[in-house]
């Protein structure tokens, strides 16, 4: 080979080389810059899905409650004196993760809306579960409700359910409800004594049986003037004050859910 046809072959190489090299740099920035792209819609959707999540978070309701008392039933009313309605009840069990969704998204819109004396809200617990271990966690932690004096029992709902266990452990035991009630600002020893010896599971019955009675079926189940409100209602923090806000005062007759006395079942 003559060394003219040589030089050709090595300027072929070295451009054989050339464009191999651009080929490959062509491809790692196609490469970087769909990877770029694949970052940046990732990001755009995990900014997206927190934005959302913290605009359903409760901010802190931090402002007084209205008046809350017991009624015969167990359950407990919050709404300001001489509000007849709307009447939004909660049907709840403190085991229940869906529960602890609603109160993390609109218990501090519940909360603020009867301060207001827009709401006159009944807190309805009972004991959803029938297997173990939740359906003892359940059990526990309802009575302990019932035993709470009604002046507390907001601050110690909210104690549930911030130390709510998980669906496959045995929880809410007497010594923690015990604890979590002093933290709430219960420390008298009949608070205790209460929880210990299970002396409201009578009355968890009877709210059991009574949401039976009522067509419930699953937790939280809120009822606005006795219809029950759907999904959007009651996880989302606008479509509970909507609804609220648009709901009647006063219902109308027959639109509220029955009392327990109403269903003729008798306390164990």
């Amino acid at each position: 080979m003559s060394k003219a046809a040589r030089a050709r072959t090595a300027r072929d190489r070295l451009a054989e080389e050339r464009r191999r090299q651009a080929e490959r740099q062509k491809r790692v920035r196609a490469f970087m810059i769909t990877l770029a792209a694949v970052v940046v819609i990732a990001v755009v959707v995990v900014g997206v899905a927190v934005f959302q999540s913290q605009k359903n978070k409760s901010s802190g309701y931090a402002g007084a409650l209205a008046p809350l008392s017991r009624q015969a039933d167990g359950s407990i009313v919050m709404a300001k004196a001489g509000v007849p309605g709307p009447v939004l009840e909660v049907f709840e069990d403190f085991q229940c993760p869906a529960c602890k969704n609603f109160e993390e998204t609109n218990g501090d819109t519940v909360k603020r809306l009867a301060a207001e004396g827009k709401v006159k809200v009944i807190y309805r617990p009972f004991r959803l579960f029938q297997m173990e271990p939740v359906k003892s966690n359940s059990q526990r932690a309802a009575n302990a409700a019932e035993c709470a004096p009604a002046d507390r029992w907001i601050a110690f709902h909210d104690l549930l359910y911030k130390n709510q266990p998980p669906e496959t452990q045995s929880g809410f035991s007497n010594k923690d409800l015990v604890k979590w009630a002093k933290e709430a600002g219960i420390g008298d020893a009949a608070f205790g004594t209460c929880v210990n010896s299970g002396a409201k599971n009578s009355l968890v019955e009877q709210a059991t049986r009574f949401a039976t009675t009522a067509g419930i079926q699953g937790t939280p189940t809120l009822h606005l003037n006795g219809t029950k409100l759907d999904d959007n209602a009651t996880y989302t923090k606008d479509g509970l004050e909507k609804a609220i806000l648009a709901a009647p005062a006063s219902p109308a007759p027959g639109t509220r859910s029955p009392s327990p006395g109403a269903t003729k079942t008798k306390s164990k």
